[in-house]
């Protein structure tokens, strides 16, 4: 697979009809040199003397590119309050990984939350895929005042195989169950893993002991493109189909009010809207209300 084409192909996004606003915009924003960056529950960044009118453009710049799905960040006194506490998924994972110099791939990064917390523990090299130019202009927003070293590809997990070298681990949260193959999809990641390589992998499950998944026939959680949705041993068996040799559930949570909400920063739908209103252990649909299952799965040496 060529990816420096398909690279440049895909740059091409960036001057679609609704991007181009947000390319401007992030272009048009003064470099400071005088920066505190704080890689907590909030990423967090202080400009020093920061003028009104520069902090009025900054937020300009941040509503222009809303919805904010991850988050949160913090920009002086801006508080960009995204739909997701991502801090909650970060924290619940991070005593079961040391990324201290390894090689470290986010798939389905969105705007590099998980990046960007992922710094503080000093990896050699962090690559965020997403396929998304909002999701990517966001991340470039965010890092215009970083300033890290974050490599941001504007490719998917299809492409992880074939990528340029392997990873030591890859995360990749939120994303199998839109995928129509997830057995193919977990191999794609297996290849892209160097041999004793970890995935560290959340989806949406149901409960029971059975090897099985639920189907949706339209819509899971008014979310159209949910195809699988498994049982905890199901999951390990897509996982050893796919080559991994150890499977180890890390946390299983249901999706609460409070990680996933309504912000001025999405004025969409969240999780309130998908939940049937008189019963909320079920969807609007009637299914089991969403549930998380955490694992990391291991590439033997």
């Amino acid at each position: 697979m060529d990816l420096n084409s398909l690279r440049e192909e895909r740059k091409k996004w960036l001057t679609w009809k609704n991007i181009t606003p947000f390319q401007e915009a992030i272009g048009s924003l003064k470099t400071y040199e005088d920066v505190e960056v704080k890689l907590g529950d909030r990423v967090e960044v202080q400009i020093k003397d920061l003028t009104p009118q520069d902090a009025r453009q900054i937020k300009e710049t941040a509503l222009l590119m809303k919805p904010w799905r991850k988050g949160p960040f913090q920009i002086n006194d801006l508080f960009i309050d995204a739909e997701w506490q991502s801090q909650i998924k970060y924290n619940l994972l991070e005593p079961h990984f040391n990324l201290k110099g390894k090689i470290v791939g986010d798939i389905g990064c969105n705007n590099g939350y998980y990046l960007f917390r992922m710094l503080s523990q000093s990896p050699k090299k962090l690559i965020g895929f997403d396929p998304s130019a909002i999701y990517y202009s966001q991340f470039q927003f965010i890092n215009h005042f970083i300033k890290s070293d974050i490599v941001y590809e504007l490719l998917g997990v299809e492409h992880v195989e074939f990528y340029e070298h392997k990873f030591d681990t890859l995360f990749c949260l939120g994303v199998l169950y839109h995928r129509s193959d997830p057995v193919a999809m977990l191999k794609s990641l297996f290849k892209g893993l160097h041999k004793g390589g970890e995935l560290i992998l959340d989806t949406f499950m149901i409960d029971g002991e059975g090897e099985m998944c639920l189907t949706p026939r339209d819509r899971y959680s008014k979310i159209p493109n949910i195809y699988f949705v498994p049982t905890v041993n199901a999951l390990k068996n897509w996982c050893f189909r796919a080559g991994f040799e150890t499977v180890e559930v890390l946390e299983i949570m249901k999706t609460e009010p409070t990680e996933q909400r309504k912000t001025e920063w999405i004025e969409t739908q969240s999780l309130e809207d998908f939940l049937d209103p008189d019963d909320h252990t079920k969807t609007v649909e009637g299914y089991p209300a969403p549930k998380r299952v955490y694992i990391k799965a291991m590439k033997s040496l």
